[in-house]
């Protein structure tokens, strides 16, 4: 596989090499059925083994408990930020939003054409974020329906390292783009969900990880199609779901067992970021993080050249290279290396070396 460039989109983005390499050896025919997964009936026996193998692996990797169910839901995380406040803020309730980024202001605007939403903590600054708030900073009603927060922020390269105290109303989270990048304590939360793009499998599918109290107290009055409740009952299997992303999902969560699990997720995580913001600090000069150290994501690091033309001359020699995605989100600019689980070490590595032969010659 000499001719696979270095990945570093934010999503969709690079996945196991190991996940990837099943997929292909099973692609035509899988387990002797003489048809590809893409072919099986969601209601067949060899689909629904897979699924259950995908579910299965979720909860045992992730250690998720059995007070929480696992959903497999279409929309990504922006039909998440809709289906929430749809199933769990009922009339007459205000639901709480900490704001730090484009995707947390996103989930509020959809709140607000739900119900009743408020913002319980913001760290914008002139149109950007480059911290996240403290606990002492959380201006949280004790009768809110639920509070709702962004664990990692893509764009602004900003990340909780605590979880938000928040006493008897429900925590949900936003993992879209850090979600098994550690070991995680999944009882803390209502819910935690996340498009699958970036550390559990193929764009198209969103596992949510929701409070079997919370799927019974959703709403009841909207359609079917939008309850948790109804997906809860039919394991995700109440119309036709993305099969193959749940395939690919059980791909995914396989290679992460087998390689030690999330301890040792983490552990490589924080080598991957540990590097790269060292070559930063000791180039500071020349590679400027805008991001408070103490809330410096390890999924998403981004920084800023001295001119907006270095950093278009940065992305391309890049590219020459084999690294892609360094280019940084277009409303902010700079560079992004997103470092979601299966980057690997030596990856990050080839990236600051490259770093420092840049600065050399630009």
């Amino acid at each position: 596989m000499t001719n696979r460039v270095i990945n570093f989109n934010a999503g969709p983005s690079t996945l196991p090499l190991a996940a990837l390499q099943r997929a292909r050896d099973e692609f035509l025919d899988i387990e002797s059925s003489g048809m590809s997964i893409l072919e099986h009936s969601h209601r067949g026996a060899l689909y629904e083994k897979i699924h259950n193998e995908a579910i299965a692996l979720l909860r045992e990797v992730a250690n998720i408990p059995d007070t929480h169910e696992v959903l497999f839901m279409q929309g990504g995380a922006s039909g998440q930020f809709a289906y929430v406040p749809m199933n769990l803020l009922p009339p007459g309730k205000s639901a709480d939003y900490i704001m730090t980024g484009a995707w947390s202001e996103k989930a509020l605007e959809e709140a607000k054409i739900v119900g009743q939403a408020r913002v319980a903590a913001t760290t914008e600054s002139n149109k950007k974020y480059t911290r996240v708030p403290k606990q002492s900073e959380l201006n949280l009603d004790k009768d809110a329906a639920y509070v709702h927060y962004t664990t990692n922020n893509t764009i602004f390269g900003t990340q909780f390292f605590y979880t938000p105290e928040t006493g008897d109303v429900p925590l949900i989270a936003d993992m879209s783009s850090d979600i098994f990048w550690r070991p995680t304590d999944f009882s803390k939360y209502g819910i935690a969900y996340a498009g699958a793009q970036k550390n559990i499998g193929p764009a198209g599918i969103a596992v949510v990880i929701i409070r079997k109290d919370l799927v019974e107290k959703g709403e009841k009055s909207i359609p079917k199609i939008f309850r948790y409740s109804e997906l809860a009952k039919n394991n995700s299997l109440q119309n036709t779901i993305p099969t193959f992303g749940v395939y690919l999902i059980r791909n995914v969560m396989q290679v992460v067992k087998d390689e030690g699990g999330l301890a040792a997720v983490e552990k490589r995580n924080l080598e991957k970021a540990r590097i790269l913001y060292a070559a930063m600090d000791g180039d500071a000069d020349f590679y400027r993080c805008p991001v408070e150290k103490d809330s410096r994501s390890v999924m998403n690091p981004v920084f800023n050249l001295p001119s907006e033309d270095l950093e278009k001359k940065f992305v391309k020699e890049a590219e020459k290279a084999g690294m892609v995605g360094l280019k940084g989100h277009r409303s902010v600019g700079g560079i992004r290396a997103s470092m979601y689980n299966a980057m690997t070490v030596e990856g990050v590595a080839k990236l600051v070396e490259f770093m420092s032969s840049f600065k050399k010659t630009a």
